[in-house]
């Protein structure tokens, strides 16, 4: 009896791993091109990582954190063909974007095929196809619904690891989304991040 019901344990939990993983492409980041980078240091939830330069497409939201609709829709027309060439581009992960007093970037990282053949201009005069420098990154990784509670909760736990590793920080800190908003919070990938110098 034991043995049949410790069979139906096994059974079941690997139904359930490979429903979450078929599920993974259409709720999740799974599936979709994510900019590479080289974990130097690796301490739990605290990741020490090393970017290479990869071409992005960032859009300005002045003012209002309600821009972050408008900035996320402007990056979006510009990947569904909103650009000069008509170019349908796939989307990738993670959606960067970061606050420098008044001045709100988001970007999107362009695929690695078609920034080696040339990321066609945006439509829109306010999304531009940049150069993101190379560079040695402090990472604080968590899951779960994104708020702003949680987010400066994050954003304190990183600047504390900071200090204790005696990090210096050479940016504002932002933040990397990977997940669409219908991901299960349990299966979210959110990430706080900040340059430092190696």
């Amino acid at each position: 009896m034991k043995t049949k019901f410790a069979l139906a344990i096994t059974v079941g939990a690997s139904l359930l791993c490979s429903a979450l993983s078929s599920c993974a492409n259409p709720l999740g980041r799974g599936g979709y091109e994510s900019a590479p980078y080289t974990a130097v240091k690796t301490d739990g939830a605290f990741e020490i990582r090393d970017y290479p330069e990869i071409v992005v497409a960032t859009t300005t939201m002045a003012g209002e954190k309600g821009n972050q609709n408008s900035g996320f829709m402007s990056l979006f027309k510009y990947i569904s063909g909103k650009n000069e060439t008509k170019q349908k581009i796939s989307m990738t992960t993670p959606v960067f974007s970061k606050t420098d007093g008044e001045r709100q970037e988001m970007s999107f990282v362009v695929p690695k095929e078609v920034a080696q053949t040339g990321a066609p201009k945006a439509d829109n005069e306010n999304v531009t196809v940049t150069k993101r420098k190379a560079g040695r990154f402090a990472v604080y990784r968590y899951s779960g619904r994104w708020t702003e509670a949680r987010d400066k909760k994050a954003r304190e736990t990183l600047a504390e690891w900071t200090k204790t590793q005696k990090l210096t920080l050479t940016s504002v800190m932002e933040k990397a989304s990977y997940d669409p908003p219908f991901t299960p919070p349990f299966m979210r990938r959110n990430e706080i991040l900040v340059r430092i110098k190696k």
